[in-house]
């Protein structure tokens, strides 16, 4: 992908606190901007367990540079909270972590005026959201997964109106092959992508190996594969479940350093977006070929 856009000068502002009344912890958000431009995109980002609004700067500062309005909440389950597994808050913060997005998408134009003068800047038919992890569970659902119960009945409907399209990363597959760990603390890991039809890019890691899941990395790849299109596919053969440091390069989860797979996740995000608003479908169809021509290190699929 071109990185012409890549030396445009970006800004954050931060903590920015969002109504959220029924939260057990004031809700903080991070925004961060490109200083130039109007009419600007926003993906609206859900870290992975136990991050927190200053993680995932790689990621981040790439999209804002590309243009793009970054609003980054802390969910719950944040280190900086201090809930433990064993938290009696924890079987419910799936839930809270829904509940914020929504309250970040229906504050949004409280949050840009906060953040400085962005109401005036932002284009708000052009808003997505993106998750990493846990993160991305949480962001199919505004997309409009479902979460399956005990008996396999399909939960509520909690997509978001606002929300046009979206990119999940390391996104969790399906709860039928869940580890005796992950059934006894993480029962909502039962995700139903029937009924997620907003379009969204999809990235896995070939070596992204879960503790929660005895299938191999094609587990992660359930969010293409079940889901109506349109979808696409970003497989990364080399990837592991940071894909290269998405929260940063040097912390302690990152277990395949490499911050050019970090740049072609952040890129083929904004590309994806980009084509999906019809802003731009340059980097998409420069990425597509990219994908063709390259030795299999990475492929890309759509339906």
């Amino acid at each position: 992908m071109s990185s012409s856009h890549l030396g445009q000068r970006i800004v954050a502002v931060k903590p920015l606190t969002v109504p959220a009344p029924d939260r057990s912890a004031a809700l903080q958000v991070k925004v961060t901007a490109p200083l130039a431009g109007h009419n600007l995109p926003v993906i609206v980002f859900s870290h992975g367990n136990a991050w927190s609004l200053d993680g995932y700067e790689p990621l981040v500062d790439r999209w804002a540079a590309a243009g793009f309005v970054v609003v980054q909440p802390t969910h719950l389950d944040s280190r900086r909270n201090g809930l433990g597994w064993d938290d009696p808050r924890f079987a419910t913060i799936w839930r809270v972590r829904i509940a914020d997005l929504h309250a970040v998408l229906d504050g949004l134009d409280d949050i840009l005026v906060q953040a400085g003068g962005l109401e005036t800047r932002v284009d708000r038919e052009r808003i997505a959201i993106v998750g990493h992890s846990w993160g991305a569970q949480t962001t199919g659902a505004l997309l409009g997964a479902r979460v399956l119960d005990a008996d396999g009945i399909p939960g509520e409907d909690f997509s978001h109106s606002a929300v046009s399209a979206g990119a999940l990363i390391a996104a969790t597959g399906t709860g039928d092959t869940l580890t005796p760990f992950a059934l006894e603390h993480l029962p909502f890991m039962r995700p139903d992508y029937s009924t997620m039809t907003t379009p969204a890019l999809i990235i896995a890691g070939g070596k992204d190996q879960s503790q929660l899941s005895t299938r191999g990395p094609e587990w992660f790849t359930d969010a293409y594969h079940l889901s109506p299109s349109p979808k696409s596919l970003l497989t990364i053969a080399e990837g592991e479940h940071t894909l290269g440091g998405l929260a940063g390069e040097m912390v302690a989860e990152t277990t395949d350093e490499d911050p050019a797979r970090v740049n072609l996740v952040a890129d083929a995000v904004s590309a994806y977006l980009l084509d999906a608003f019809k802003l731009s479908g340059t980097a998409w169809t420069d990425l597509s070929a990219e994908a063709a021509a390259n030795d299999g290190t990475w492929s890309l699929s759509s339906k």
